[in-house]
C-alpha cells in the first residue's frame, strides 16, 4: 500500500512539476503533454456526448482547447490535481459548445413502443428529456452489447466470473496481456486456430512474444477475452481496451 501511494505522489510532483516548465515557456513540452492526454481528452468529452468521440470530432478539438486552457490556468495552490481541475475545464467548455450548436428546441423521436404497435411519432422541447432518452438509448446499446459478449465468452467456456478471478492485477500486466491479444488478432494464421479450435495458440505465441510460455498461460483466459473484443464490433468494450492500455 505504501508502494502504490509512493507512485501516485511521485507522478502528481511530476506532473505538476511539468505543468510548471510549460507555464514558463516550454512549448515543445505543452505539445508533447496534450499528445500524451488525448486518450483522457476524449475519454472526458465522450462522457459528455455520451457517444465515442474520435480525435476528427468538433468536440475533441474543443476538448483539446480546453485542456491546454487548463495547463495556462492551473495552480497547485488550488488544493486541485491537474486532471480534476483539466476534466471539470473540458467538460464545461463542451458543454458549451453543445448548447451554441443546439438551435433546435423541437426534436423529432422515432420511437418504436413494441414489435407490434406502429412507429409514433414525439415531438419533445425539453432538453433533459432528450438527454434522459439518450442517455436511456445508449443504456439499451450498452446492456445489448453485453449481452451479445458474454454469448462469445460461452462459445470458450468463458464467464465474467471467469474474467473477474484471472484478470492481471497489475496494469503492466494487463497491457502485456492486450498487446499479446491483438499481435494474436494481427496473425490471420494465430486468429483462425483461436476461433476454430475454441483455444489459445499457446505454443505459436510463444514464439512470438517476449514472455514466458507459463506467463501467457496464467493469463490466458483474460488473452482470450480481449481477443474477442478486438475481432467483435464491441464499441464501449473497445474502450476498456484503450484505457486499460493508457493507465
Amino acid at each position: 500500500m505504501l508502494g502504490l501511494l509512493f507512485t501516485a505522489f511521485k507522478k502528481k510532483r511530476s506532473l505538476e512539476e511539468t505543468v510548471l516548465k510549460i507555464q514558463q515557456g516550454d512549448i515543445s513540452l505543452r505539445n508533447d503533454t496534450i499528445a500524451s492526454f488525448k486518450p483522457f481528452i476524449a475519454k472526458t468529452v465522450s462522457s459528455v456526448c455520451r457517444r465515442y468521440i474520435y480525435e476528427s470530432d468538433d468536440e475533441f478539438s474543443i476538448g483539446m482547447i480546453a485542456f491546454n486552457e487548463a495547463i495556462d490556468k492551473y495552480s497547485p495552490d488550488k488544493g486541485r490535481s491537474l486532471l480534476a481541475f483539466a476534466e471539470t475545464l473540458v467538460k464545461r467548455r463542451v458543454i458549451d459548445y453543445l448548447r451554441s450548436q443546439s438551435k433546435r428546441k423541437e426534436i423529432l423521436l422515432d420511437i418504436s413502443l413494441n414489435d407490434d404497435d406502429d412507429q409514433s411519432h414525439i415531438y419533445i422541447d425539453n432538453e433533459n428529456s432528450v438527454q434522459e432518452y439518450e442517455q436511456q438509448k445508449e443504456a439499451e446499446k450498452r446492456k445489448e452489447e453485453i449481452h451479445l459478449y458474454i454469448s462469445h465468452l460461452q462459445d470458450f467456456g468463458l464467464s465474467f466470473e471467469d474474467l473477474v478471478e484471472n484478470s492481471p492485477k497489475h496494469a503492466d500486466a494487463r497491457k502485456g496481456a492486450i498487446l499479446i491479444a491483438k499481435l494474436l488478432m494481427a496473425d490471420d494464421d494465430l486468429k483462425e486456430i483461436l476461433f476454430a479450435k475454441k483455444r489459445l495458440p499457446v505454443k505459436q505465441l510463444e514464439g512470438k512474444v517476449d514472455v514466458s510460455r507459463k506467463t501467457i498461460e496464467r493469463n490466458r483466459k483474460y488473452i482470450i477475452a480481449v481477443a474477442i473484443i478486438i475481432n467483435g464490433d464491441f464499441l464501449y468494450l473497445n474502450d476498456y481496451i484503450k484505457g486499460a492500455i493508457h493507465e
